[in-house]
């Protein structure tokens, strides 16, 4: 992450082709290189209708200009928005005339770094504007808007608050136990433990479904040749992605598709049947299948219920038991033996009783696979999050309940004091209150150019 704030940047932050392209400006120069370009004194938030000139004084585009004075903007300092036609030639010749006139480009997420270091913005807020942005269904947009007005933040701020009033709590018994009342045994600090455990199981609760509202989950669909794999990837899908024909070996390679599954972005793969071949397409194909299946979140095994569980379907399942154990297994049409479709949990694997062709069980199959990943279809009240935050919350509760642990057994307030302690670090991260120049130059780098 730069360490010079103190520079003006500038960039495009619209995108390529649009009616409107605008340029961005931060920084202390912003003002003198709009006046330039405008040759016009510019009122604070008024959008000003004029030509933008070059250094020659010829008109290059005609368009609104706007200023933001710091430290009420964006970023915190004096920002400036040049809103002209969206044509990739005009918007080049605008930035380079920004650049010529002693702006720098902007790289990627610096107005948003910016905007969190002037304290405009947290970095759980940050993060919530890319996450608003990739958002690919609309459960993850709204989950990503609570993230950013602040909800997600203001619980870890609410959790902050009790912890180090604990903390407070109990070093105050350490630090004066002359005092009448012994502190640590009285059993308030215990209860107030207990009472931020529970806090930071809600909180990991509500945050490990907007990781799944904004990463989706993956599953790969195997099987023998001719157990309906394509068609299910069609099915799930809603679209005729893949080929269905009654040769075996149809599908020789990877097939991926994006579906959204009552909110919850999927990421569906279907492979190359798994067979002996000797075609050498078809066994590259069978190679890729087992790569794709180390990868997945979930594995849907399909077996033809016409045939049965054969030998080969044998092979497979002890094959994919070396490499996952998150499998289903789907026997697919039912309606060549007049079964009703139905799901069995009572044994090692699942198994759900469909028929792809005639569309029984695939709801039953559908909630299974949500039931698995533990998605809950709600949207209120959740919020975006990602990875970094579930370890965060995962290491402040391991530390927090370690704590009330040493308090239990040996009545050591020291100890609990400090894993308290390390409990607030983690915590803090999330916010960026305390995070390392590493992590935070991480988390921008990954923002688009313009953001």
């Amino acid at each position: 992450m730069s360490n010079n704030h103190s520079d003006t940047i500038t960039s495009v932050v619209t995108a390529t082709g649009a009616g409107v392209g605008i340029i961005r400006l931060s920084g202390p120069e912003a003002l003198i290189i709009a006046k330039k370009i405008t040759n016009k004194s510019l009122k604070p938030r008024y959008a000003h209708y004029l030509p933008f000139y070059d250094q020659n004084q010829q008109i290059l585009d005609q368009g609104i200009c706007i200023y933001f004075p710091g430290p009420h903007s964006l970023t915190g300092e004096d920002v400036i928005e040049l809103q002209g036609h969206g044509g990739s030639i005009i918007l080049d010749m605008l930035l380079k005339l920004t650049l010529e006139l002693g702006a720098r480009q902007a790289r990627a997420g610096e107005y948003l770094e910016r905007a969190f270091l002037n304290d405009k913005i947290d970095l759980a807020q940050a993060e919530a504007t890319a996450d608003l942005i990739e958002a690919t269904t609309a459960q993850a947009a709204l989950s990503a808007v609570r993230s950013l007005s602040g909800e997600f933040s203001k619980q870890i701020n609410d959790l902050l608050h009790s912890l180090i009033h604990l903390r407070m709590y109990v070093e105050s018994s350490i630090d004066f136990p002359e005092e009448e009342i012994d502190f640590l045994s009285d059993g308030i600090v215990e209860n107030k433990t207990k009472k931020i455990i529970e806090q930071l199981e809600n909180i990991l609760s509500i945050a490990q479904q907007g990781v799944l509202l904004k990463e989706g989950i993956s599953f790969a669909i195997i099987g023998q040749p001719n157990a309906g794999k394509s068609s299910l990837l069609n099915k799930l899908s809603g679209e005729e992605t893949a080929i269905v024909t009654d040769i075996a070996g149809t599908t020789r390679d990877i097939v991926k598709q994006e579906i959204n599954l009552d909110g919850l972005p999927l990421h569906l793969i279907d492979t190359a049947g798994l067979r002996e071949s000797d075609c050498e397409v078809e066994k590259i194909g069978i190679e890729r299948a087992w790569k794709a299946v180390e990868n997945v979140d979930h594995v849907f095994m399909l077996i033809d219920s016409n045939k049965g569980f054969d030998q080969q379907d044998k092979i497979i399942l002890e094959q994919l038991n070396q490499h996952t154990n998150k499998i289903t297994i789907v026997f697919n049409k039912i309606d060549l033996l007049n079964q009703k479709a139905n799901i069995e949990e009572n044994k090692a694997n699942t198994e759900v009783y469909l028929s792809i062709k005639k569309n029984q069980g695939i709801d039953l199959l559908k909630d299974h696979l949500k039931k698995v990943i533990g998605y809950q279809n709600q949207t209120e009240g959740i919020f975006s999050a990602r990875r970094r935050h579930i370890e965060a919350l995962e290491q402040a509760l391991e530390s927090t309940k370690k704590g009330l642990e040493q308090l239990l057994i040996y009545q050591a307030g020291e100890l609990l004091a400090e894993e308290l302690s390390i409990a607030q670090q983690f915590l803090s991260e999330i916010t960026g209150e305390f995070t390392s120049d590493d992590l935070l130059g991480k988390i921008f780098s990954d923002f688009c150019i313009g953001k």
